[in-house]
C-alpha cells in the first residue's frame, strides 16, 4: 500500500472544538496500540485488501500521536517498511523529498523536547506537524490546548536541532471575536519560526463539542461569515507575500514541501487507513473502522475486521468528487465534458472571478474556494456524465 495512515486516539484532554474519535487518557495503553495496528494490517493482508506496493507515505494522526514513546513510533514504521530492525534507523535511510518516504507525525508542541526529537528522527520520521493553533495565552486556554504559547519555538528549535527539515505548523481563524483573536500576529509569529509548511484552517462548529454548547447557551458568538472570509484571504495574502504556495484551501508549502500524504487524497490515490474511525479508499470503495478504543482494540485481537462500515460510490458520485478535490487544490482539474447548463455555471463562475481557466485545466482562485462548496452543489444538482 502505497499510503497509510494511523489514527493515535489518545489524548490528555479534548480541546473546546474538537468531535474527532479520541480516547482521552493519562496513561497511554502504548503497547497495547501498537499490538492492534500490527494485527489490523495482518488481518487486511490475508482479506487481500492490502497491496504489496511500495510504501510512499506514512502518516500518525490523531488524537496525539506524540504521546506515544519514541520507541512504539519507532516499531511502527518499522513494521510498515517491513523491517524486523526496530530501533535506531540511519537517517540517510529516509531522505526529505519528491522520491524520499515520507513519514509524518503529529505533535502537540509539548510533547516535542530535543531527546524525543532525535528519537523521532533515528526512527525515520520525517516531517512533524505540529498542532500550534494560536500563539494567544488566553486563545490556547479558551481551546483547552495543553501547550503554552512560548512552547511552540521551543518545539520547533528542537526538531531542527535533530535534523528535520520539513516541519509544518497548524494555525485555526474565525475564532469568536470575543476572544480578540489577532491572525496577523499569528501569521506573523509563525512566520518567525521559519516553517516549511502551514495548515491554516477555519474554526467550524461542531455537535456535541464544547463549543457548540458555549454557542447555544448564548456564552459566546461564532465570528460570522464576513470574518471568516476576510481572514481566509488575509492569510492567502500574508503567507504568498512570504514566499509560500497557496497549493490547497487550507494548506501553504515553501518549494518541495507539499504534503505528499495529504496529497494522496485529493488526487483520488489509494490510502489504507489503520486505527479506531481510521478511513481507508481505494478505487470506489470507502471503508471505515469503529471508533471506540477499547471496542476496536477487542475486535482485531478476535481475529475480526474492525471494520464499521463501507460505501461504493457510483461513478457519477467519483466523478463528482474528482471535481470536489481537485477544485480544493491550485492544480484544478482538467476541462470537464458537461451538459450546457453545468458549462454555463462554470462560465458564470470565470466571470464571477471565482474560477479561471489555464490552458486545459479549470481551476478555482482564493475567492472561489470561499465558495466552493456551494459551486459544486450547484455542478451535482445539474450533472452529466
Amino acid at each position: 500500500m502505497k499510503h497509510v495512515y494511523l489514527h493515535v486516539p489518545f489524548c490528555r484532554r479534548r480541546c473546546s472544538y474538537c468531535d474527532f474519535s479520541i480516547a482521552v487518557r493519562r496513561a497511554i495503553p502504548a503497547a497495547q496500540y501498537v499490538a492492534a495496528i500490527k494485527r489490523e494490517r495482518d488481518l487486511l493482508f490475508a482479506s487481500g485488501e492490502w497491496d504489496d506496493q511500495p510504501l510512499q507515505t506514512l502518516y500518525l494522526g490523531g488524537g496525539t500521536p506524540s504521546l506515544l514513546p519514541p520507541e512504539s513510533v519507532a516499531e511502527l514504521v518499522a513494521f510498515f517498511l517491513g523491517s524486523s530492525s526496530r530501533f535506531p534507523f540511519p537517517a540517510s535511510r529516509f531522505p526529505t523529498g519528491r522520491r524520499g518516504l515520507e513519514v509524518t507525525i503529529e505533535a502537540n508542541p509539548d510533547d516535542v523536547t530535543p531527546p524525543v526529537a532525535a528519537a523521532w528522527r533515528a526512527a525515520g520520521v520525517n516531517r512533524v506537524s505540529l498542532g500550534v493553533q494560536s500563539f494567544s495565552p488566553a486563545i490556547l486556554r479558551w481551546m483547552h490546548r495543553t501547550h503554552r504559547a512560548g512552547q511552540a519555538g521551543k518545539a520547533v528549535r528542537a526538531l531542527r536541532r535533530a535534523g528535520f527539515d520539513n516541519v509544518s505548523l497548524d494555525l485555526i481563524f474565525a475564532l469568536p471575536g470575543a476572544l480578540r483573536p489577532n491572525l496577523r500576529r499569528d501569521l506573523e509569529k509563525a512566520l518567525a519560526l521559519e516553517p516549511d509548511h502551514l495548515s491554516v484552517y477555519g474554526l467550524s462548529v461542531e455537535p456535541r463539542t464544547p463549543l457548540a454548547r458555549w454557542i447555544s447557551a448564548g456564552a459566546i458568538a461564532p465570528s460570522g461569515d464576513e470574518r471568516y472570509a476576510d481572514e481566509f484571504l488575509l492569510a492567502h495574502e500574508v503567507l504568498t507575500d512570504a514566499g509560500f504556495e497557496h497549493y490547497e484551501v487550507s494548506n501553504y508549502a515553501r518549494p518541495g514541501r507539499r504534503s505528499r500524504h495529504n496529497a494522496a487524497y485529493w488526487t483520488g490515490e489509494p490510502y489504507a487507513g489503520l486505527g479506531p474511525a481510521a478511513h481507508g479508499f481505494a478505487g470506489r470503495t470507502r471503508r471505515w473502522n469503529i471508533s471506540p478504543w477499547a471496542a476496536y482494540e477487542r475486535t482485531v485481537h478476535q481475529g475480526k475486521s474492525p471494520e464499521a462500515g463501507r460505501e461504493i460510490l457510483s461513478e457519477e458520485e467519483r466523478s463528482l468528487e474528482r471535481v470536489y478535490l481537485g477544485l480544493r487544490t491550485r492544480s484544478g482539474v482538467a476541462r470537464l465534458h458537461l451538459g450546457s447548463e453545468a458549462e454555463a455555471l462554470l462560465e458564470d463562475a470565470v466571470q464571477a472571478g471565482l474560477l479561471e481557466r489555464r490552458g486545459r485545466r479549470i481551476r478555482a482562485t482564493p475567492k472561489g474556494w470561499l465558495a466552493l462548496d456551494a459551486m459544486v452543489a450547484r455542478l451535482s444538482a445539474c450533472w452529466v456524465t
